[in-house]
C-alpha cells in the first residue's frame, strides 16, 4: 500500500510521505523513485537499491558517514570548492570578476538558465557550493535553483547544491559587495545599524525573517554574520560589524545565528535544523577588525592585523561566547570563515606569519583544539590565487605565502585544518594538493583528511533537508520573499537603528508645515571599492517627492524654515600609486599624520605614513553643511549622516542644530523620525573620536580606547550614547552594555 501522495509540478515532482518528509525529484530522477514499505525514497546514485545515505528514516550522522565513504577523492575535491560570485540577473556589472578565466559568452534564454561556465563547474569539477551574489527577484532565483538541483541530482551520487549569499537585506549596501542587496525582499539596516538597536531580540527576528526569504530563493548558507570586533575605527569593513562592544557583539552574534539556523515544529528535521534553517558562516576568525592603521586585507597594502595593546583574546569572544554558544538547539554556527589578514606575531608555536587560513596555529591549535570547533571552516574568497596590483580589490589574497604555487597553497590550507576553498571553481589544484599529501603522509592519511572535511560539508547539506527536497515553487517564493509582515518588521528595525546625536533646543521633531530647503550634494572624483575610478557628480541626495509627503520643500534657502543636509562619513584612501602609504582619515579636511608611528608593526618593509597627508573623496560634504548654515543664519540645519565608520564631527557639529546617524536605511525612515511619527531610540555602537590625534594614538586591537567627542551642549559621544525627544537615553540597554 502506498503511504505517500504524488504532486506533479511544472519543473519537478513531489512525493509527500505520510508521517515523513516530502521528496522532491527532478525530471531525470522520477524514474529512480524507490517504494519501500509504501514510502517514497530517491535512488540518488541510481543503483536500484536503497543505500543508507538515501534513507531519510536514518539519523543524519549515519547518512553522512555512508555518503562520505562512497565518495571518490575527485568528488570530495569538488565538494571542497565554493564558487566565484554568480548572478541571476539581467544586468551583471561584475561579470569579469565573477567569471574570470572562463568563457563569458552568455547563451541563456532566461536569467534563470544555467550559464555554460556553471554547467562546466557543476559537471566537470563536481562543485556543489555556489555563491549567488546578484538576484533580480525570488521567482527567478527559485527557477535557477530548480535547474541547478535537477542537473546535480542526475550526476554521480546525486549530491544537491548548497547555495549561499553575502548579506542582501540593506537598501544601500555598505559591505564589500554592493551587488549583495536586493531580490524583492524585506529591507533592514546593515549590521552596524542592527547593533545600534542594542536589541538581541530584534536581531534574532531579523535572522528568522532573512532565513525564510533566503530559503525562498534556494539559499541555504549565509556568509554572515560578520562578528569581527571593530576596535579599529578606520577599518574599511567597520559597517559590516556589530561595533566595538564585546558583550554586545557576543549577544548579537548569538541571536543572529539562532535566528538563521533554527527550524521549529513541523519544519524541524532534528536538533533544531530543518526546512527553515540557513547555515550561518561566522566571520572572520580570529577577528579582522585590527588591520594596521585601518587598512583592509582585500588589498595588498592591508595584509597585516596587529595587536599593539595585547588584545588578541578579546577578538575571539564574539565567536567563542557568541556564535559558538547558541541558545537554540543548533548549538553553534555551522561554519566559520577566517579573514585574509596575517595576524602578526600571534603564532608563537610555529613562528609563522601567514594569512589566517594558512595558519595551523590559528585554525587547528586554536579554533579546532583549544575551542573545540568541529564545523566547516571555509577560506575567504580567492586566497589561493596569485595577487593583483597592491591597490586593487581584484586579484588573489595569498598573504604570507606569495612564494608558493597555487597547488602548494591549497595543500597548506588543508594541512592547517580548513575544509573549503572560497572563490575556486576548479578541482585540479585540490587534487594536486591531495597528491602532495600522499607524498608526505601516505595514502591512508590523506584519504582520512579528505573524508573528515567531506563529512563536515555534507552535514550542512543534509541538515537543511536538501537531500529530500531541494526544489522550490516560484510562486510560493514570490509570496514569501518581501511579504507585508517581513517588510513591516524590516522597516521598524530601520527606524530603531537611527541614532540622534544632537537636538539643540529640541528642534526635532518638525511640524508638517515646515518649509525645508535641501541643497544638492557634490561628490568628488574618486575610486570605488574595487579600486576603479568614479567621476565627480552633483546629486539630489533624497527624492524630494518623499520629503514632500511630510513637509513643504522649497527651492531657495531664503524661503526655508530649516535645511536638510545629507552627507556621508569621510571616505579616504590608504594607498596611492604616487604617494604610497597614506593615513586613512576620519575627518573631512586634509589630515597630516604628524603623530603616526615612525615604524610599522606588521611586515618587514617600510609601511609608515608619518608626516604624509590624507584626503577624503567627500570633503565637499563638510562644505555643504558649513555653507548651508551661512545661508540659513539662525534657522536650523538638520544633518543626516550615512555612516560607515566613526568620524570627527568637530568640523561641522556647531553648524548643525540636529544630527542623525543612519546605517543604510530608507529615506522614509529618516523622515518619520524628523516628523515625529517615530521617536529615536538607537545608541552608538562605537565611540565618536574627538579628533584624528586620538584615532592615531589608539591601539588597533583595543576596544573603546578613543577620547570621545564632547559636543556644544556638553554631551560625550561615547559608546552607548544616544538621544530621544526627552534627552539622553539612559535605559537598561545602556546599563547592560556600557
Amino acid at each position: 500500500m502506498e503511504r505517500f501522495s504524488k504532486i506533479q509540478k511544472e519543473e519537478y515532482c513531489l512525493y509527500a510521505n505520510k508521517g515523513g518528509p516530502v521528496i522532491g525529484a527532478g525530471p531525470a530522477m522520477e524514474k529512480y523513485i524507490l517504494i519501500i514499505e509504501g514510502f517514497a525514497f530517491k535512488d540518488l546514485n541510481r543503483n536500484g537499491k536503497l543505500d543508507p545515505y538515501e534513507d531519510w528514516r536514518l539519523p543524519i550522522e549515519e547518512r553522512v558517514a555512508d555518503l562520505a565513504a562512497r565518495m571518490s577523492i575527485d568528488e570530495i575535491a569538488g565538494l571542497m570548492l565554493y564558487s566565484a560570485h554568480q548572478a541571476i540577473a539581467k544586468v551583471n556589472p561584475l561579470a569579469a570578476m565573477m567569471y574570470t578565466g572562463q568563457d563569458q559568452k552568455d547563451t541563456r534564454e532566461h536569467i534563470w538558465d544555467l550559464t555554460e561556465a556553471q554547467k562546466k563547474f557543476l559537471i566537470e569539477d563536481n562543485l556543489r557550493h555556489v555563491l549567488v551574489a546578484m538576484i533580480d527577484d525570488a521567482p527567478s532565483a527559485a527557477r535557477w535553483n530548480n535547474q541547478a538541483q535537477a542537473l546535480t541530482e542526475s550526476l554521480g551520487l546525486g549530491i544537491p547544491i548548497n547555495i549561499s549569499s553575502d548579506p542582501r537585506h540593506t537598501p544601500v549596501a555598505t559591505a564589500e559587495f554592493d551587488m549583495g542587496s536586493g531580490g524583492d525582499i524585506s529591507v533592514w539596516p546593515d549590521t552596524l545599524g542592527l547593533a545600534a538597536t542594542f536589541d538581541p531580540a530584534l536581531v534574532r527576528r531579523f535572522g528568522e525573517v532573512a532565513s525564510r526569504e533566503y530559503r525562498a530563493m534556494g539559499i541555504t548558507t549565509a556568509l554572515s554574520p560578520q562578528i569581527d570586533l571593530a576596535t579599529e575605527p578606520r577599518w574599511w569593513r567597520f559597517a559590516g560589524t556589530f561595533g566595538e562592544g564585546v558583550k554586545l557583539s557576543e549577544d548579537l552574534a548569538r541571536a543572529y545565528c539562532d535566528g538563521f539556523q533554527t527550524s521549529e515544529g513541523e519544519r524541524e528535521i532534528g536538533g533544531g535544523w530543518g526546512y527553515d534553517s540557513v547555515n550561518a558562516m561566522a566571520k572572520h576568525w580570529p577577528g579582522g577588525g585590527t588591520g594596521e592603521a585601518g587598512r583592509d586585507a582585500h588589498f595588498g597594502h592591508g595584509k597585516y592585523a596587529v595587536y599593539p595593546g595585547k588584545g588578541f583574546e578579546e577578538h575571539l569572544k564574539p565567536f567563542i561566547n557568541g556564535a559558538f554558544k547558541l541558545e537554540g538547539k543548533t548549538g553553534k554556527a555551522a561554519a566559520v570563515m577566517p579573514y585574509y589578514t596575517v595576524s602578526w606575531g600571534i603564532d608563537q608555536k610555529y613562528g609563522e606569519n601567514v594569512g589566517n587560513s594558512y595558519s595551523k596555529y590559528i585554525i587547528t591549535d586554536l579554533l579546532r583544539e583549544k575551542y573545540g570547533y568541529d564545523g566547516v571552516v571555509c577560506t575567504d574568497w580567492l586566497i589561493t590565487a596569485d595577487p593583483g596590483p597592491i591597490d586593487l580589490f581584484i586579484g588573489g589574497k595569498c598573504w604570507g605565502v606569495e612564494n608558493l604555487s597555487v597547488a602548494e597553497r591549497h595543500y597548506k590550507v588543508l594541512m592547517a585544518g580548513v575544509d573549503q576553498f572560497g572563490g575556486n571553481n576548479e578541482k585540479a589544484p585540490v587534487l594536486e594538493a591531495f597528491a602532495m599529501g600522499v607524498r608526505d603522509h601516505g595514502e591512508e592519511f590523506m584519504q582520512n583528511r579528505f573524508r573528515t572535511s567531506a563529512k563536515r560539508l555534507l552535514l550542512n547539506i543534509f541538515r537543511t533537508g536538501l537531500f529530500e527536497n531541494p526544489y522550490l515553487d516560484a510562486e510560493e517564493s514570490r509570496a514569501i520573499a518581501g511579504n507585508a509582515e517581513f517588510v513591516k518588521a524590516g522597516y521598524e528595525a530601520q527606524v530603531k537603528s537611527v541614532v540622534l546625536l544632537k537636538n539643540a533646543d529640541k528642534v526635532l521633531p518638525l511640524a508638517p508645515s515646515t518649509k525645508v530647503y535641501i541643497p544638492k550634494r557634490h561628490i568628488n572624483a574618486g575610486t570605488n571599492f574595487l579600486g576603479f575610478p568614479m567621476p565627480a557628480q552633483d546629486i539630489d541626495p533624497i527624492d524630494h517627492r518623499i520629503v514632500a509627503e511630510y513637509f513643504h520643500v522649497v527651492d531657495e534657502p531664503e524661503q526655508a524654515d530649516c535645511a536638510f543636509c545629507f552627507i556621508a562619513s569621510p571616505n579616504g584612501a590608504a594607498y596611492s600609486k604616487d604617494a604610497g602609504y597614506l593615513p586613512l582619515s576620519l575627518q573631512y579636511r586634509p589630515y597630516t599624520a604628524q603623530n603616526a608611528r615612525a615604524k610599522n608593526i606588521g611586515g618587514t618593509d617600510d609601511r609608515s605614513y608619518q608626516g604624509k597627508t590624507g584626503t577624503v573623496s567627500n570633503e565637499p560634504d563638510l562644505d555643504l553643511v558649513l555653507d548651508t548654515k551661512k545661508k540659513l543664519g539662525q534657522k536650523p540645519v538638520i544633518v543626516f549622516v550615512q555612516t560607515r565608520n566613526p568620524f570627527v564631527a568637530a568640523e561641522f557639529e556647531k553648524s548643525a542644530d540636529a544630527i542623525l546617524l543612519n546605517f543604510a536605511v530608507e529615506s522614509r525612515a529618516l523622515m518619520d523620525l524628523a516628523a515625529g511619527k517615530a521617536e529615536p531610540s538607537a545608541l552608538l555602537p562605537f565611540q565618536m573620536p574627538r579628533d584624528m590625534e586620538t584615532v592615531e594614538t589608539q591601539s588597533e586591537d583595543i576596544a573603546r580606547d578613543l577620547i570621545p567627542y564632547t559636543d556644544a551642549v556638553g554631551n560625550s559621544w561615547d559608546f552607548a550614547f544616544g538621544l530621544n525627544w526627552q534627552g539622553v537615553i539612559n535605559d537598561e540597554r545602556v546599563t547592560k552594555y556600557r
